[in-house]
């Protein structure tokens, strides 16, 4: 067995522009995630790895150890579906993600929501969730009875990567983008098998694509709007990545070729989670016929071609309308909240 490299020894390769090998990358996050890591070398790694560029298996090393020291949700579902973007575009729109991913479940998918707190933006998935009175502080056996319940369950990532603490304050200090935020979104806890991600930085849908594939996830889009968005936007066209039978294509969408409406980004700003919990709440009983619902309906119909329910992203969003229009996700949002609510009640 090899002998394991140096936090000293990898940030030194890093800075002078050598790759990390998979396993390296693993000694690394190991350190880190352990604690044996000081804050300093903590920053001076993701700092080194995001100006040198990180590789497809030093992306993937990471994300593999940092799932080993994760909690998990054990289930069986087959076609479970998550959707999480990296953040960090610094947009302020609301919570689409967090949507759409309830259309999806209205729609027949099994969907494991990974999350957390706004890190950049005023409003998170767990923020919004907690506005529209979703308890998100359920433990891994209540979240698996959840969805298998409900059809749905949010994953809450502060209480799943404990070890994640020790890169907090160095996060927070070094105040830049780094892998830490393409890591999130590579660690679903209940290991779903298709993924919709959205990346503020589109030089990387392909690698990311590729990584989620070693990661064995069988179906992803990953997507970064030309405007900046870590989702499928309305307003410019998204280049998006898809992994499917093992390989990754890439290709651009624009919001005519899916049917809907152009609008300028400002018709998607957000605001704070009771904000956002509100836009949610209007486009669910259909009191939004806008930019809101249309950019809504874009992601949602990506996550239901991802499902397997539709052949292309355009019925995808054809049927993302009709859930909405019966009434069906708003009933999903009630569903979640009154099984969660069980749960805080008992516990």
């Amino acid at each position: 067995m090899s002998e394991q490299l140096s936090m000293q020894g990898a940030i030194n390769k890093l800075v002078n522009g050598i790759s990390l090998t998979r396993q390296e990358a693993q000694d690394m996050m190991r350190q880190i995630m352990s604690g044996e890591a000081t804050s300093a070398q903590i920053s001076a790694a993701a700092i080194a790895l995001r100006m040198k560029g990180e590789t497809k298996d030093e992306i993937a090393g990471l994300a593999e150890v940092m799932r080993n020291f994760s909690a998990h949700v054990e289930n069986s579902h087959n076609g479970l579906l998550d959707t999480c973007g990296t953040g960090g575009s610094g947009i302020s729109k609301f919570n689409i993600s967090t949507a759409s991913s309830l259309i999806a479940s209205a729609a027949g998918i099994s969907v494991a929501k990974h999350g957390n707190r706004a890190m950049s933006g005023k409003s998170g998935s767990a923020d919004v969730l907690e506005a529209l009175g979703v308890n998100i502080n359920i433990t891994p056996q209540q979240a698996k009875e959840c969805l298998e319940d409900v059809g749905i369950c949010f994953m809450f990532a502060q209480l799943y990567h404990p070890s994640l603490k020790y890169a907090a304050a160095p996060r927070k200090e070094i105040g830049t983008r780094t892998i830490f935020n393409m890591l999130g979104p590579l660690t679903n806890p209940a290991n779903a098998d298709r993924q919709l991600l959205g990346l503020y930085d589109a030089s990387k849908t392909e690698v990311i694509a590729e990584v989620l594939h070693e990661l064995g996830i069988v179906r992803a889009l990953v997507v970064s709007s030309d405007d900046g968005l870590d989702e499928i936007s309305i307003s410019a066209p998204t280049k998006v990545s898809e992994l499917k039978d093992g390989k990754v294509t890439t290709y651009s969408i624009t919001p005519e070729e899916l049917g809907l409406t152009r609008y300028p980004l400002t018709e998607v700003y957000g605001g704070e989670p009771v904000v956002n919990a509100q836009i949610i709440r209007d486009i669910f009983d259909g009191k939004r016929k806008d930019g809101y619902r249309e950019i809504v309906l874009a992601n949602a119909g990506a996550c239901i071609y991802l499902g397997g329910l539709a052949d292309s992203h355009r019925e995808g969003v054809q049927i993302a309308a009709e859930i909405i229009d019966s009434g069906k996700a708003a009933q999903k949002l009630t569903q979640l909240i009154e099984k969660t609510g069980e749960v805080s009640n008992v516990s």
